[in-house]
């Protein structure tokens, strides 16, 4: 009986080891992930490195998870820590809400802080200082005599133009379909692209105009022409670390120090980091590490 009782408490024992979620305990790495895409190869690194740097914490990068979806189940299961989104996705992808015109930036994210503690026990962060719109993006050549500043100026000339974009755009409910029907488009054609080789693929007249990123690097170094979304039909997009309240609980420094970050990242600077991946093939984490000790932010 002495035998069996024992053999039963070093079996609850290892199951309570095993059962654990990722980053439950303060010695249990932070594991950082992010999307399939450049800026969100390099932003896990940043955290990641300024964290060590600034705690006694260790932690992981487990690189391009997936995109919101992904990320988000696997924040809730506990299989990844933390990951940088943006405002509007956060409201419309995984709350499942819609922005109001009168509500500024701030305000939409004070919603979506609120609705994925309430929801999800998740919580944002303070944002990194960027944000990360959409501009519809076309080229010098493909804009001469139409010099379209804002979205509306592209009706006139839709139809004769072939929209390019990453194949998840075409099926969000806030994607194509009722970007066309909010501004009254006529596209001649639609092309689903990768979103690595979406710039290229306008760059070298394959498509006619793209929903781009505001921080991707390409626009510049391409010297794509940008225009306005003024019907407002996309929500405003901070970019802000969201994490699991177990790991801010199970790492009480952890929210103070990432909190100490915020700002510290303008839309020029993710830019010009975006570009360094994607034009001169430079590594996220090599990208990453020297943006941080160019502003003085770590010292090693």
């Amino acid at each position: 009986m002495k035998r069996f009782a024992m053999l039963l408490i070093g079996i609850v024992m290892v199951l309570a080891a095993c059962g654990g979620n990722s980053g439950s305990e303060e010695s249990d790495p932070i594991v950082i992930s992010g999307k399939p895409w450049t800026e969100q190869y390099i932003l896990p690194y940043i955290l990641a490195e300024y964290i060590k740097a600034n705690s006694d914490y260790e932690v992981e990068v487990d690189a391009g998870v997936g995109e919101v979806n992904i990320l988000q189940q696997a924040l809730v299961d506990g299989d990844i820590d933390m990951y940088v989104e943006y405002t509007g996705t956060g409201l419309e992808a995984v709350l499942k809400e819609t922005a109001d015109s009168s509500e500024s930036a701030d305000d939409i994210f004070k919603r979506v802080k609120q609705g994925y503690k309430e929801e999800y026990n998740l919580v944002w962060l303070e944002p990194l200082g960027f944000e990360n719109g959409y501009t519809l993006a076309l080229t010098q050549e493909t804009n001469e005599g139409l010099n379209a500043e804002n979205f509306s100026d592209l009706i006139s000339k839709s139809d004769e133009m072939v929209f390019g974009a990453p194949h998840s755009f075409y099926e969000r409910e806030d994607g194509y379909e009722t970007l066309v029907d909010a501004y009254g488009f006529n596209f001649k054609g639609t092309e689903s692209l990768d979103p690595n080789i979406m710039y290229d693929a306008l760059n070298e007249g394959e498509v006619d105009v793209i929903p781009a990123f505001t921080t991707d690097g390409r626009i510049a170094r391409f010297d794509l022409v940008t225009t306005k979304d003024d019907k407002q039909f996309f929500p405003p997009y901070y970019a802000a670390p969201v994490v699991r309240q177990e790991v801010l609980d199970s790492h009480p420094n952890l929210e103070k120090v990432v909190n100490e970050f915020a700002g510290n990242i303008s839309e020029e600077e993710m830019a010009e980091m975006n570009a360094k991946v994607d034009m001169d093939g430079e590594e996220p984490e090599d990208v990453a590490i020297e943006f941080l000790k160019n502003k003085n932010l770590i010292d090693y």
